[in-house]
Order: structure tokens, then C-alpha cells, then sequence
């Protein structure tokens, strides 16, 4: 019976881990932050996805999962940031995910075909929301931030918790973008996953054209 319980709380960051790789492929392929012949056409919760088959960017979004995953699980992330930064180390576009309190069991939903559905829901907003955006200035990089408790923070700046993968604090510089404008895309309060997803576009943006 303990067993059973420790997998139930274990849902939550699970599903979440799973979701925000995609989440990761989806925007660097919708933002065009690397060559589309990189990217391979699957499916995730039905929905139709790219993902990068270049192994140096694979390896690093997988371990990067991994150490979050962790996080999640502790209970003290309240939000996980993929950002887009210019030549000049400015951030230009911000895609975040914020997590409520979760990981409670769904009875309603035993087979969680509800939290799938929202969640396919979430990759269907990432589809077109590069729609919505100004292109990207030329040579732009990415990097992923977790918001998290100082505690925790200080742990896994201290000791790598996944192999050749270390987490430093934030450049502050790269957490302000001038006057962001929000672009909502979608919020669940599922039990097993709440989670807001929007996006910040700097007005400063400065982009160049083809």
C-alpha cells in the first residue's frame, strides 16, 4: 500500500516532466531557434509535434528534465521558464509554466484521460502561438529557468544531481524584459496537474528581416 500512495504522488512531476519536453521541442521549433531539418514530426496526447533529432540538443533537454523532475517532486517549484535572449543577452521572449498546488488522486479520472485532454490542449495553444508573436531577432539562444525556494536552489547549485548538468543562479539580467506584453495561452486546475501557461514578448523587441 505505500508503494501505491509514493506512485500516486509521483504523477504530478512525471506528467509535467513529460509535458514540458515536448514543451521545449515545440517552441524551439515554432520560434525557429534551430534549422527545421532537425526536427522530426511525432504525435504527443494525439496532437502533431516536432522534435529535435540533433543528439547535443536532445541529451541537454533530457537531463535538464530529469533535474527538474526532481524539483517538482520536492514541492517547491512554482514556476519553470523557457527564455529566449538576443546577442546581447536580453531576453526577448518568455514561455512560462506555472504550477500550482498538486498531485492529489483524481477519482473522477482513474485512467486520466481528463488531465490528457488538457494537456493536449496546452500543446495545441504552443501550436499556434508563434501566430501571435513578432519574429526573433537573428542568432537568438535559450536557456530554462526554475523558479524555486532558496534552499532548494542552494542544493542543486551545490551538487549536480544529474550527470555533466549543472544549475547556476539566474543571470538577472536575462529575468527582465521591458515592458512584456502577455500573451495568455491556457490554465488547468486539474488534480493531478494546475498549471498556467502564457507567454511574455518584450516591446523591446527588435527583429530583423529576410
Amino acid at each position: 500500500m505505500a508503494n501505491k500512495d509514493e506512485n500516486k504522488t509521483e504523477v504530478g512531476p512525471d506528467i509535467f516532466a513529460e509535458f514540458l519536453e515536448v514543451g521545449i521541442h515545440l517552441i524551439l521549433y515554432s520560434r525557429k531557434l534551430y534549422p527545421c531539418g532537425l526536427f522530426e514530426r511525432r504525435k504527443k496526447y494525439n496532437v502533431p509535434v516536432q522534435m529535435c533529432l540533433h543528439p547535443d540538443v536532445t541529451d541537454y533537454i533530457s537531463k535538464v528534465i530529469q533535474s527538474v523532475k526532481v524539483m517538482v517532486a520536492s514541492g517547491d517549484v512554482s514556476m519553470v521558464t523557457v527564455v529566449v535572449i538576443d546577442q546581447s543577452q536580453n531576453p526577448v521572449e518568455r514561455f512560462v509554466f506555472e504550477l500550482g498546488a498538486s498531485g492529489s488522486e483524481d477519482r473522477d479520472d482513474p485512467y486520466l484521460f481528463r488531465l490528457e485532454d488538457a494537456l493536449r490542449g496546452f500543446l495545441l495553444k504552443l501550436n499556434i502561438a508563434d501566430t501571435q508573436l513578432r519574429p526573433l531577432p537573428q542568432e537568438c539562444s535559450w536557456v530554462v529557468h526554475v523558479h524555486t525556494k532558496e534552499s532548494t536552489a542552494d542544493k542543486f547549485i551545490q551538487q549536480k544531481t544529474i550527470e555533466d548538468l549543472s544549475w547556476v543562479p539566474a543571470d538577472i539580467k536575462q529575468t527582465q524584459l521591458k515592458d512584456p506584453v502577455l500573451l495568455p495561452l491556457k490554465t488547468t486546475n486539474n488534480k493531478m496537474l494546475k498549471m498556467q501557461l502564457y507567454i511574455e514578448e518584450s516591446s523591446d523587441k527588435q527583429t530583423v528581416s529576410h
